[in-house]
């Protein structure tokens, strides 16, 4: 330890070894998913809302939009925390900040579902970015070959995140559009910062992080079915479809666990390239796994006479969801290690999905196909074959 360090206790930020031994997720950074439950969960309910009401447009845009705030302020830290965590009090207490913003941001949520109001959730986005800004310059400090990537990604988030205020006193008609391009703008600081000097990550540990993400949004699927028969203890003349719903939907939730944790994920990441396409096709499916459980919600309101739907399209508040889930798995992290059998079965299983709110009894045979996607996959181990792929 340094005097410097000894004085401030603040240990230097220099690149974390990507092939460090026993690396795992930290408690700071467990406790950084905790708000990440709510925000899901408040996002999750007013699409449901949004849904049973047939304001399904406004309701899937919406969320959409919210859930890329949630998903990219995660995202930005967690390849952060895997390049340079050092886990003292300024780390902490920045990670803290992000936090409340994250919190904030849940608390505008609503505003955005019901009035278009975007102000709070921006200025709490905004907050949350500004940290991060913080952060990448202190780790430039100390970035070696990758200063000039840390620079531009401080460089670059403050830059977007100053044209996110302005946006707020634009007129409203033009927010949708100047919204468009400022995502464009955001996912694309990665891309360009990167190119200028990679940081370094650790494939097990990013993985990791991607999977306790998975199951906190895949938990709210469990309480969805909870849900159900807490629903069917009051309301007796509906018991039968709702703890069957209940049944099929802890089915279809794990199927999606099964699937999603079959492959190798830390060989899906091998290249600059493989590693944004891991990254960002995981917005799709974290997005998907949160409507999920909102279409569970969907569907007891269905059953329950609650909703405007009709039976068909609550059903594809649920088939939908679970086909876009394993679609997006199977291409980023399946497919390279699965053999022709199953390149075959998993894509058709989410299609056979998509088709069943046409068929009677469309939800139980959601589950069947999803059961039978997950034998094949108990019947035919990965190959291990995407560390060979560029």
């Amino acid at each position: 330890m340094t005097p410097e360090t000894t004085r401030s206790r603040l240990v230097p930020m220099r690149p974390r070894d990507p092939h460090e031994p026993g690396r795992v997720a930290s408690s700071l950074e467990l406790f950084f998913d905790l708000v990440f439950v709510i925000a899901v969960s408040v996002a999750g309910s007013q699409l449901h809302h949004a849904l049973s009401e047939k304001h399904i447009g406004n309701g899937v845009l919406s969320y959409l939009v919210v859930f890329f705030g949630i998903w990219w302020a995660w995202m930005n830290f967690t390849w952060f925390a895997t390049s340079f965590a050092t886990d003292d009090w300024l780390y902490r207490l920045l990670t803290i900040v992000q936090m409340s913003g994250v919190l904030v941001l849940a608390a505008g949520i609503e505003r955005v579902f019901t009035d278009h109001d975007f102000r709070l959730v921006v200025l709490a986005y905004v907050v949350m970015r500004v940290a991060m800004v913080a952060q990448w310059l202190r780790a430039s400090h100390s970035a070696g070959s990758s200063r000039r990537a840390t620079l531009f990604y401080a460089g670059g988030i403050a830059i977007v995140q100053v044209l996110w205020l302005i946006m707020l006193v634009l007129p409203a008609p033009v927010q949708p559009v100047v919204l468009v391009v400022l995502v464009a703008a955001e996912i694309s600081v990665p891309v360009v910062a990167e190119r200028r000097g990679m940081t370094p990550w650790h494939p097990h540990h990013i993985t990791e992080r991607y999977s306790l993400f998975t199951l906190i949004l895949l938990g709210e699927s469990l309480l969805a079915s909870a849900n159900a028969i807490i629903e069917a203890v009051h309301d007796h003349e509906a018991l039968g479809p709702l703890i069957a719903l209940s049944v099929l939907t802890l089915v279809v939730t794990a199927s999606l666990w099964w699937i999603y944790f079959w492959p190798p994920h830390h060989t899906a990441i091998t290249s600059l390239w493989r590693s944004l396409r891991y990254g960002y096709v995981h917005y799709f499916v974290f997005a998907a796994a949160g409507a999920f459980s909102a279409g569970i919600e969907v569907e007891i309101d269905s059953i329950t006479h609650h909703t405007e739907l009709s039976e068909v399209a609550a059903s594809y508040t649920v088939t939908i969801p679970i086909a876009i889930f394993v679609l997006g798995i199977w291409w980023i992290a399946l497919r390279d290690n699965a053999d022709r059998v199953v390149n075959v079965v998993v894509p058709l299983g989410a299609v056979l999905v998509l088709l069943d709110p046409l068929i009677p009894v469309p939800f139980a045979l959601t589950a069947v196909f999803m059961a039978l996607v997950v034998a094949t996959l108990v019947l035919r181990p990965p190959v291990r074959r995407s560390a060979e792929l560029g």
